[in-house]
């Protein structure tokens, strides 16, 4: 069976409210009708289209997450494979890191507690916690999954059911950016940030394992599903974070099993005249007085023309 591949108009995370199309690719695509299907690989809840593109109008928090694609012809239908998971990550506009997450990761055991908090607000007053998830869809903390606490979400038992989309929501209807938490029954988790990271900043991976803990702490760590290394002290570091480095990752024990895959995203570096001086002297502090004098040299050739023009 030939097999699509599956892209996206958007590069990197896509903005709440802006389009995003999605293509299935087949060398031949003549004659074929395409489906499309969301978190699951479902044929039930599958949307169907009559071109190869598939198109979101306007994004929203729950458009978030796992999308595949197929193509079908003929009576009985003949269906393709299903292409390789695409991962759609929506942002919100303002306020990236305002939902603190304790344990600060994008994945948790089930039958562990979890803390979801808008606390970090300015003004914190009016906001609340809401998630989506395949099941219910939108809902509030408030409605029974969690006990709430002021702007403040407390899971006391997670379950896989509690995986889903995070947000901090104001009563004005601004909201933080959204946020992926994964539980599992599994015996095996990946320790990722459940925020982006910075470019530039260094990132720690570990897999991490329900009690008791295995003797032997080897483990591999996947990028996009490729093997990038295998460590024996179950953690790696990527010491300079860039762009290329976002993706989906898990990470595998030879006898406990794999992690769910977790997407870890990358942000860029703001600039700021500190964080140049900083680099400047970690290279060399000869280049810091070089650019020190540099500046002293033409605040002194800007005096004399300002008296002249006094």
């Amino acid at each position: 069976k030939p097999k699509p591949e599956l892209t996206s108009s958007h590069k990197g995370a896509a903005l709440i409210g802006n389009p995003v199309v999605l293509y299935c690719k087949l060398d031949q695509s003549a004659g074929w009708r395409f489906y499309w299907s969301k978190h699951t690989q479902s044929p039930e809840n599958e949307t169907k289209t009559e071109t190869h593109s598939y198109t979101i109008s306007s994004v929203s928090v729950s458009d978030g997450g796992q999308y595949w694609c197929r193509a079908g012809r003929g009576t009985p239908v003949y269906y393709t494979h299903y292409s390789d998971a695409l991962w759609i990550n929506v942002t919100g506009t303002t306020r990236s890191d305002s939902l603190t997450v304790s344990p600060s990761r994008a994945q948790h055991f089930s039958a562990d507690s979890l803390s979801l908090s808008c606390e970090g607000q300015s003004d914190s007053t009016g906001w609340r916690v809401r998630r989506y998830t395949h099941s219910e869809k939108v809902s509030d903390c408030s409605s029974g999954w969690g006990s709430v606490t002021g702007s403040t979400c407390n899971i006391s038992s997670l379950s896989t059911s509690h995986t889903g989309v995070y947000w901090c929501e104001s009563e004005s209807g601004e909201s933080s950016n959204p946020v992926n938490i994964t539980v599992t029954n599994g015996a095996v988790i990946l320790d990722s940030p459940v925020h982006p990271v910075t470019e530039g900043d260094p990132l720690t991976l570990r897999c991490l394992y329900r009690d008791p803990k295995p003797s032997n702490l080897t483990a591999e760590f996947y990028k996009d599903g490729s093997l990038l290394q295998t460590q024996t002290t179950g953690e790696t570091t990527i010491r300079t974070v860039s762009k290329s480095d976002e993706g989906l990752y898990h990470c595998k024990h030879p006898e406990r099993g794999e992690s769910p895959q977790s997407w870890i995203s990358v942000r860029g570096a703001s600039f700021s005249v500190f964080s140049l001086l900083s680099s400047l002297m970690a290279v060399s502090p000869y280049l810091l007085v070089t650019f020190v004098l540099g500046v002293k040299c033409y605040r002194a050739q800007a005096r004399p023309d300002e008296e002249n023009k006094q």
